[in-house]
């Protein structure tokens, strides 16, 4: 290659990287996010997480159990451009009436400023019975945060049966990105993880146990004064606060759990 070509290619590389960065700013930084959302940012690092997962203007994104929406409001009108947005969300035909109620949250955040969602896609994300919310090798990450207690709860197939579905979503090089609320390793994780917190060593078998490969961990969403033997769980943090006004000033001061920040990679 011509040695000012090569050095042409590389300044536009850096030219379109730098504008993706700023845009992803200007995201996190909109005035469209809910307040209470934008105040965990301290906790959630969004900015630093993304990246850390190489999200893309132009990457084709699922989202595994968005909840109210929280990562939602941030990878939406990042996304909605050049990528796509699929929210793995939960299903329209269940029988539980919690599971009914979130969605139809979920559907009337996204229909209430239609300029931001209306190109979001809505998969359906039950398991372990339907776990077929994209098309098989056409995302470019996976992403979950603070889920795989949840699915801990079907067992360790449960777990792996989701992972498997991230799997079979990723193209080949696609990335898995993992945020959970981590358990230290010398305590005992029960069958169900029912404190909400998780082993590293655990989420990083049950992800191999599939065919991933574990690309890196990070500590940026660490909280080392959580001590993660809360009376109520994971739950007992803000922002639940599940014991109410019990301690709830020490948990204030503690913050948000200690999180492990996991990549992993399709072969």
């Amino acid at each position: 290659m011509n040695p000012f070509a090569g050095a042409v290619l590389l300044a536009l590389t850096l030219c379109t990287a730098a504008q993706a960065d700023g845009a992803l700013k200007d995201v996190i930084a909109g005035t469209h996010r809910t307040p209470v959302f934008a105040a965990r940012d301290v906790w959630r690092h969004p900015y630093e997480t993304l990246n850390f997962f190489g999200l893309r203007p132009d990457s084709t994104v699922v989202e595994i159990s968005p909840g109210g929406g929280w990562y939602t409001e941030i990878l939406a009108p990042y996304l909605r451009d050049k990528g796509l947005l699929v929210l793995a969300a939960d299903d329209p035909a269940s029988d539980k009436p919690e599971a009914l109620k979130s969605l139809e949250r979920l559907k009337s955040k996204l229909a209430q400023q239609p300029a931001l969602y209306d190109r979001v896609v809505l998969g359906v994300f039950a398991p372990p019975a339907k776990l077929n919310y994209a098309a098989p090798g056409s995302a470019d990450l996976v992403l979950t945060f603070r889920n795989v207690h949840n699915w801990n709860l079907n067992g360790d197939e449960g777990v792996r049966a989701v992972f498997a579905s991230a799997y079979q979503s990723l193209k080949h090089g696609g990335v898995l990105g993992v945020v959970e609320h981590r358990l230290p390793a010398g305590r005992i994780q029960d069958a169900t993880s029912s404190t909400g917190y998780v082993h590293q060593a655990y989420v990083v078998r049950m992800a191999q146990s599939v065919g991933f490969t574990l690309e890196a961990a990070s500590e940026i969403n660490a909280n080392p004064k959580d001590t993660a033997d809360h009376v109520g769980g994971v739950w007992a943090l803000p922002p639940s606060f599940v014991n109410k006004d019990v301690d709830r000033e020490k948990y204030q001061a503690l913050g948000e759990s200690d999180r492990m920040t996991l990549k992993f990679t399709k072969p």
